[in-house]
């Protein structure tokens, strides 16, 4: 839908990637169960180039507290060790040939408040970026406003959808927090 002088579902694409975002970040987040996801972030050096850990290995997980990681190459197993033990999430890689075994251990309570605050500041990040697109969206009002393309109604009809748009992500942002909390939380 295009109200006159915005385009609406650019701004609402553009928001929804700050969701998607927010949605790979929290996925990161470890919460005392095992997930393939919780590796992505870590880079390994092979071949003289960083790279990231699913492109020398392969990362599965076997059982709801274990991840296990195939490295394809047996000279490449050192290094994925040490990348894994030096990413600061707290795992310790049991080796078992080429094949590394993560188990998870249970998080403590000052460790889960720690996640929390890590999961309220990329939910935060979220709203701002959120909060840039709206601008964006009330610019462009204003900018068709002053043009003469659309007239002074049509501008706060505008600003009211984009309004409205950026209201109902930000809700999604924090209901996304919650859950997110919830998880974090559970023993």
């Amino acid at each position: 839908m295009a109200v006159e002088g915005v385009d609406l579902e650019d701004l609402k694409r553009r928001m929804q990637g700050a969701l998607s975002v927010l949605k790979t970040d929290f996925a990161s987040l470890r919460t005392g169960r095992a997930s393939a996801s919780m590796l992505d972030a870590i880079s390994v050096d092979a071949y003289g180039q960083a790279m990231p850990i699913n492109q020398v290995a392969t990362v599965s997980v076997p059982e709801p507290r274990m991840v296990a990681v195939q490295v394809w190459d047996r000279g490449m197993v050192q290094a994925v060790d040490r990348a894994i033990r030096e990413s600061n999430l707290g795992l310790n890689p049991v080796m078992d040939g080429q094949l590394l075994r993560l188990p998870i251990p249970e998080l403590n309570q000052e460790r889960r408040q720690e996640l929390i605050k890590i999961a309220h500041k990329y939910a935060e990040q979220a709203k701002v970026a959120v909060r840039h697109v709206r601008r964006d969206g009330m610019d462009a009002a204003k900018k068709a406003e002053k043009d003469g393309t659309i007239s002074q109604d049509d501008s706060r009809v505008a600003s009211d959808e984009v309004q409205k748009l950026t209201d109902s992500m930000i809700a999604e942002v924090d209901s996304m927090l919650e859950k997110k909390q919830q998880e974090i939380s559970q023993v």
